[in-house]
């Protein structure tokens, strides 16, 4: 063979060098100080006009529920339906139940756009409104579209910068990884997660701006600021791990995983809404006769700035705030994290990695000594000292409304967190949860947010 190799390197170690180099750099981007973050959101807030308001079922234009199945859908057969879930299990406290679900079978596109500036890595973030985040407007990916979006059956605007992730050659990815979303709300839904970098002359448009990852990591210390479809793509995000050591080697910690997966015997079937036990559907919302974990709502939404100005939708909207941790602990130096293989009715494989605690503790309140979540009383009691994390995300806002979540960091010793974990959880380092991050339905988003927080710098072990 002749002439210059075909070959390629399998992995560019100077991708997670330029990472590193951008989430060191804090404060101050080539573009836009991080102390001048908040009135340049605040000047997006002021130049549109938004507005969220409950309307009952019947004032949906466009949705309605089904005959015969009662499902909840769009007459153009597109978007997303509420259907119902059913779902038998031989594992866990909790080993039937039923429940309204999302189906949403068409992949989306979060998206993130990097660029070299000054020789640090800068990324595309837009300023986006969502109905179901209760401050309305927050930080997302450059692009966070629907297929029905972006091949616009709304018949609105085109996505802005979208073809740096859909046409060939435009860039160099530097992620691409499909990914699930809430397994409790969603029925098998997965969006691609992109990280893509230019060197094309990029128009900036007034609702985006370019920020460090130590800058987004700044503000990821903030409540509310950056959405989970942003932190679900960086948590994506190709950086170094710099652990040679770890209590599993990698071959265990993934057989570990595929036993838990083979183990329950799991069936979630989709039934018609209708036929959903404990579910009472009224004028304004579907709720369950607990008064317990979400109820279904619609909204009727006026967004300026959003490739439709106006429309409206059904949304979940949670009955309390989630409490969302990883247990850590470092084990001969090294930080470790207590996950939990999660079983969760709409995911595709069953279960993936959780948080240590994943749970809505008022969904629990009258559960006590061994009935009561693994590890919630540990995060909910810690003491402030053993807090490395705490802050209020939102979720998704396009589907959820008002659904918020406290993520944590909480440190742990032997006698609260044992280094022999109880079935179901496993001690992982951060560099293995990227590594099982790097593939397909391992990791869940919740987890995923939590990682964010490690791969921007918000949170140091």
């Amino acid at each position: 063979m002749t002439g210059p190799s075909p070959l390629t390197r399998r992995h560019d170690e100077g991708t997670a060098v330029r990472l590193a180099r951008s989430a060191a750099a804090v404060g101050e981007g080539s573009m836009l100080r991080t102390a001048d973050f908040d009135d340049w959101l605040e000047s997006r807030r002021r130049a549109h006009h938004f507005r969220v308001e409950r309307i009952a079922f019947a004032d949906l234009d466009g949705w309605s529920f089904q005959p015969g199945t009662g499902n909840l859908g769009h007459h153009s057969g597109r978007f997303f339906t509420v259907e119902g879930l059913s779902v038998h299990t031989d594992t866990g406290p909790y080993r039937h139940w039923q429940q309204p679900i999302i189906k949403q079978p068409e992949v989306g596109i979060l998206g993130i756009l990097a660029k070299e500036f000054d020789g640090v890595l800068h990324f595309l973030m837009q300023a986006k409104m969502e109905p179901g985040n209760r401050n309305l407007l927050q930080l997302s990916p450059t692009v966070q579209a629907t297929r029905s979006n972006y091949t616009k059956v709304h018949r609105g605007a085109d996505v802005k910068y979208l073809d740096h992730f859909t046409t060939s050659g435009r860039g160099r990815v530097l992620a691409d990884v499909l990914q699930s979303e809430h397994g409790a709300w969603f029925f098998r839904k997965a969006n691609r997660n992109m990280l893509v970098e230019t060197d094309e002359d990029v128009p900036l448009d007034e609702d985006f701006c370019w920020l460090t990852l130590g800058q987004i990591g700044e503000l990821l210390r903030r409540d509310n600021v950056v959405n989970m479809d942003a932190r679900t793509v960086l948590a994506c995000a190709p950086v170094s791990t710099g652990e040679p050591d770890a209590l599993l080697s990698d071959t265990a910690l993934h057989s570990w995983f595929t036993a838990r997966r083979s183990e329950p015997d799991v069936r979630a079937e989709r039934i018609p809404l209708d036929q959903v036990r404990d579910w009472v559907r009224g004028e304004w919302s579907i709720d369950h006769a607990k008064g317990r974990y979400f109820r279904v709502v619609a909204v009727a939404v006026e967004a300026g700035n959003r490739e439709v100005r106006g429309w409206s939708q059904p949304l979940f909207e949670p009955c309390g705030t989630g409490t969302t941790a990883f247990v850590t602990r470092r084990l001969g130096g090294v930080p470790h994290l207590l996950v939990h293989a999660k079983l969760e009715g709409g995911f595709l494989d069953r279960i993936e990695l959780a948080p240590t605690v994943q749970y809505t503790a008022s969904n629990h309140a009258d559960r006590t000594g061994e009935d009561r979540p693994p590890f919630l009383d540990l995060v909910l009691s810690a003491d402030p000292a053993r807090v490395r994390y705490d802050a209020l995300h939102s979720e998704e806002g396009g589907r959820f409304l008002n659904a918020e979540s406290r993520y944590l960091f909480v440190d742990a010793d032997e006698s609260q967190a044992p280094l022999d974990a109880p079935p179901g959880y496993a001690w992982v380092t951060p560099g293995q949860l990227r590594w099982l991050g790097g593939h397909s339905h391992y990791v869940n988003v919740q987890a995923r947010t939590l990682l964010s927080l490690l791969n921007t710098g918000a949170v140091r072990l």
